[in-house]
């Protein structure tokens, strides 16, 4: 009879079939604008970045290109608003979402702004249940939807200052994180006009390239063996909120909040 460990490694692998993607229409308030209307269009044939200490890891290959960045239109969003990602094609991996804001510097638009501020998580979407015999569930890779999500959605702060922003979604493919540089990291950005009153002070913030390391708990484990029964997040903490979220917020769906708990797993 195969051991435990075969089998979660059998589970593991029959999710993680080859899958490359990318991130390529906005979603405001649930309305999902144009392929690359508002994303900047990236040049590397959806593939993860093979380098996270390159330039590439602020908005992916060709995200910083002045031809890409003259051909992504900006919008224009309130504090508030519900802003979300399209995944193209299937996000076939498992493992976190992370979404970044950077604001570009006093007389700076969103499209001509190169990313090289400060940058502040404000979402973070983890693992949905630990279940130590029959292995984990990720909010990224639900029971709902096996293969993947298909958007991702959260709340902009309602403290976010007004002006002009990059957003950055990110996917981290943990599939390969067994050793130092295995995990995947799908990245790309978005242009924003945020109307707003709000007067936070964004924090903690982190650069591009630079917030990762390569080494963080959450980027190199034991992906197949021993069963996982907790996972740290990398990067920093959301702001404002602090906190992580564990069921994903996807279109057509009622949203459960961005602060959701990971799902207990009594007896499995």
């Amino acid at each position: 009879m195969p051991s435990l460990r075969a089998l979660l490694s059998l589970a593991l692998a029959a999710t993680t079939v080859s899958a490359h993607y990318n991130f390529d229409r906005l979603i405001i308030n649930g309305v999902t604008t144009g392929e690359y209307e508002f994303m900047r269009r990236t040049t590397n044939s959806n593939s993860p970045l093979p380098n996270i200490q390159n330039k590439d890891m602020v908005c992916n290959v060709g995200g910083l290109d002045a031809a890409n960045r003259a051909a992504t239109k900006t919008a224009v969003v309130n504090a508030g608003d519900t802003i979300g990602f399209n995944v193209r094609d299937i996000m076939g991996h498992p493992g976190p979402v992370n979404v970044y804001m950077s604001k570009a510097p006093a007389g700076v638009t969103a499209q001509n702004y190169l990313g090289d501020g400060d940058w502040f998580k404000v979402y973070a979407l983890g693992v949905k249940q630990f279940r130590p015999s029959k292995g984990v569930i990720w909010g990224s890779m639900p029971d709902t939807a096996p293969q993947g999500i298909p958007n991702v959605q959260f709340t902009l702060p309602t403290a976010l200052p007004a002006g002009e922003y990059l957003v950055r979604m990110e996917h981290i493919a943990i599939h390969g994180a067994s050793e130092p540089g295995g995990a995947q990291f799908y990245i790309g950005c978005g242009q924003l006009t945020v109307r707003s009153s709000g007067t936070g002070v964004p924090s903690p913030t982190v650069k591009f390239p630079g917030a990762y390391k390569g080494n963080e708990p959450g980027l190199v484990f034991p992906v197949y063996w021993p069963p996982m029964l907790n996972y740290t997040m990398p990067g920093p903490a959301t702001w404002p909120n602090k906190c992580d979220d564990h069921t994903p917020n996807v279109v057509g769906q009622k949203s459960d909040g961005d602060c959701t708990p990971i799902l207990p797993c009594d007896g499995c």
